[in-house]
């Protein structure tokens, strides 16, 4: 249900909303760029679910019902943001396709790219967009990063299902930093002060004769990222399992 001043999800409202010019200028000098911007700082600070036309509003100087001639629905609001965002990835749609090292290199090339975009906007991978934002952004990330897919030998939907794996792995390890970052801010313990009191009390309480291969593995683990995990250590591990699969599909198609 719209909340207050809100109207219904319009996919077509939406649309328009993306790929307008944004360039009118509301009777209290409100442009449309204006309170995406608010609500992206907004994001970045306090997460996605700070945002609402009330704060937007507060921080522009202006009345919360002003912003609904703008912007008529917070999932409009979510598709701006999310659109801008990503625009953020590349200057080009032959950036990826430029990299060194073919078609791994450029899903490498891609994979650290959006990697570093979850850094800088940590809200953005926690977003449920089961039907994809199809902005003018997005719309040139997707061909930018399909391009070095092509004429490889793979089926349309085998280079978008390819490129999809990548991507969901990269937004999967986001997603769970990001929740490593706010469980240190809300305990006041980082991981690594956590495991030094954990790990010694879990030596104690473990039988390693009735549970050999988890105490081998589990104490290896947290000497190795002083952690119980580290996400940037899985991101980059199943990359390069996923790459190494994609590689023996290719291999495949070009061999039949």
């Amino acid at each position: 249900m719209a909340a207050k001043g809100e109207v219904p999800i319009d996919p077509a409202r939406s649309l328009s909303l993306l790929w307008g010019t944004h360039g009118k200028v509301g009777r209290s000098g409100l442009t449309v760029d204006a309170i995406v911007d608010a609500a992206i700082d907004i994001a970045d600070r306090d997460g996605v679910d700070a945002v609402s036309m009330r704060r937007i509003a507060e921080q522009l100087g202006v009345g919360a019902m002003s912003l609904y001639t703008h912007v008529p629905g917070k999932s409009d609001l979510i598709d701006l943001m999310t659109d801008r965002v990503v625009g953020e990835l590349y200057d080009d749609v032959d950036e990826p396709s430029r990299v060194h090292g073919g078609w791994r290199g450029a899903l490498t090339y891609i994979a650290e790219r959006n990697w570093e975009l979850y850094q800088r906007h940590s809200w953005l991978p926690h977003l449920d967009h089961h039907r994809p934002v199809l902005g003018p952004n997005t719309t040139g990330n997707y061909e930018a990063e399909l391009r070095p897919l092509d004429g490889l030998g793979l089926t349309d939907v085998e280079m978008d299902s390819a490129l999809s794996l990548v991507l969901t792995h990269v937004a999967g390890t986001a997603k769970a930093l990001t929740t490593v970052k706010q469980t240190t801010a809300e305990s006041g313990m980082t991981d690594a002060q956590w495991w030094s009191v954990t790990g010694p009390i879990l030596a104690e309480l473990v039988d390693p004769e009735r549970y050999p291969v988890s105490s081998r593995v589990g104490t290896a683990t947290g000497v190795e990222f002083d952690a119980p995990s580290s996400p940037a250590h899985a991101m980059q591990f199943g990359l390069d399992r996923i790459l190494d699969g994609i590689g023996v599909l290719i291999d495949q198609r070009r061999s039949s």
